[in-house]
């Protein structure tokens, strides 16, 4: 694995950028949370999903052997953090009057036809919480038996008090116990606790909560947080590379999940945490909690009051694509349309540089260009600078297009390489999910191959006004022909 270029990542743990060294090179076990399922998926959901695409593909366009993991939360996810409040899915099976599994199933349907779109790789393992009480029982009985864990009234919960004694409870998101006791209200239940910043591994169901499995302690279910440990532990071993997730889960759920495995294995399960930054609305996260969201679906219909028009699946991808996953992301339509602008921009320079003729000498030099899109994505995966460096290509194709530079036929060669390389394989921009869209384009595509060829028949025919004519009824849809010695070439206005 000598070849591969080094990787930096900023790991949340140390606060510094590091040295990506794998475990067990050349294998990368990347773990990443995913969706609760009881609505559709936002924006919100979109960057992480978009942010660790990006990790999965470049890590394995670099070469490394990436198994991704990717949970499904379907069961113990309640209302507030403080481990009160309803099942969110079965709240949501209640009121439709569903079986939980129908709700669960029905919007991890529509995840996925949304990822889908938005060109979003599947995870390698996509595992349910459901599907795995067995193992978060046998990791309940670990804790208890380590004795950082207690029953109480058929319920289990981490004392984070004893584990902070030996252990820094709020390590990742440098929280400090005594400030987090002081600030935190007491709720209805807490008297279940022996402090109030101790959380539920296990919790006893109520006679009308609906999920609920056995177990040696109650007929209940098993806290949120004790997903993510039992599964990267079944899929990535004890201890793996990357787990990654949105800033707001680092408090409180990754914060139990390390002292969860700790506790249980006696050692730290994560090498390196990545945390990719929240899209807001006015400087307010978004999120379903704050009932400020945009669904995926009503970004791509337009059907929202926020919003002045549709966006494509490619526009947000490419939105989220242009900061850097650790930058805040502010959603507004100028944003989205400068976004799509410098996407049609990208694409067009991508179609006009498959056409472009070699000359016998450059006159420019675009030798450094992957090079620069390589470093900023070896350093904390910065597609924002990749991007702007693959902007530099578009200026040197358009002057190309126009004649006033020139390349051989080795750097159009590798110019096409490197655009493919990173705006199709690495970006997942240049190829729609949406297969009707797909189809269409390469209707449109033909039309247009054939029209202009027509147009350049009647040309040759001397047939002028014909010819205008053509140009002038394409240019009424929003079709701009662009003659040249070299041939016509289109595209949409």
């Amino acid at each position: 694995m000598s070849d591969i270029k080094q990787v930096y990542i900023h790991n949340t743990l140390t606060n510094i950028k590091e040295l990506f060294e794998p475990l067990s090179p050349p294998f990368v076990g990347l773990y990443v949370c995913g969706p609760t399922v009881y609505g559709d998926g936002h924006l919100g959901h979109a960057r992480p999903a978009i942010t660790f695409d990006l990790v999965f593909r470049y890590l394995k366009h670099l070469g490394y052997n990436v198994r991704y993991v990717r949970n499904i939360t379907d069961v113990g996810h309640l209302e507030n953090d403080a481990d009160q409040g309803e099942d969110k899915i079965g709240k949501k099976a209640r009121l439709e009057q569903l079986e939980p599994m129908e709700v669960v199933q029905y919007y991890t349907d529509r995840y996925h036809e949304d990822m889908d779109l938005l060109n979003v790789k599947r995870p390698s393992i996509e595992p349910r919480a459901s599907g795995h009480i067995i193992e978060q029982i046998e990791m309940v009985k670990e804790i208890l038996k380590s004795g950082f864990a207690y029953e109480s009234n058929g319920s289990v919960y981490f004392d984070v008090v004893k584990y902070n004694k030996n252990n820094h409870y709020g390590k990742l998101s440098g929280r400090v116990i005594d400030d987090m006791i002081a600030n935190t209200r007491e709720l209805d239940g807490q008297d279940e606790k022996r402090s109030s910043v101790d959380f539920a591994l296990w919790k006893k169901a109520s006679p009308g909560h609906i999920m609920r499995w056995p177990s040696p302690w109650s007929d209940g279910f098993p806290g949120w947080h004790l997903e993510c440990s039992a599964m990267s532990a079944k899929y990535l071993g004890d201890v793996f590379d990357i787990h990654g997730g949105g800033m707001d889960l680092m408090f409180p759920h990754h914060e139990c999940e390390i002292a969860q495995s700790n506790a249980a294995r006696g050692k730290d399960a994560v090498k390196y945490w990545m945390h990719n930054n929240m899209i807001t609305i006015n400087g307010q996260k978004m999120g379903k909690s704050l009932g400020n969201f945009i669904t995926l679906r009503e970004f791509f219909s337009g059907n929202h009051v926020s919003l002045v028009k549709a966006y494509s699946p490619m526009t947000i991808r490419f939105f989220i694509l242009q900061a850097h996953y650790r930058s805040t992301l502010d959603f507004s339509n100028e944003a989205l349309q400068a976004a799509e602008k410098g996407l049609k921009r990208l694409l067009q320079a991508y179609n006009t540089l498959n056409g472009l003729k070699p000359s016998k000498s450059s006159s420019v030099n675009i030798n450094g260009i992957a090079e620069n899109c390589y470093q900023a994505l070896s350093d904390d995966f910065n597609s924002s600078i990749a991007i702007a460096h693959l902007f530099d290509a578009v200026r040197i194709i358009n002057s190309v297009y126009d004649r006033k530079d020139t390349l051989t036929s080795i750097d159009l060669e590798s110019l096409k390489n490197t655009f493919h390389t990173f705006i199709t394989d690495i970006f997942g921009l240049a190829v729609e999910a949406n297969v009707s869209s797909v189809k269409s384009d390469e209707l449109l595509n033909g039309v247009m191959r054939l029209l202009l060829k027509i147009r350049q028949h009647v040309k040759n025919q001397k047939d002028y006004s014909t010819s205008d004519k053509i140009r002038d009824e394409l240019a009424a849809l929003n079709i701009k022909v662009k003659d040249s010695k070299e041939g016509s070439t289109w595209e949409l206005d």
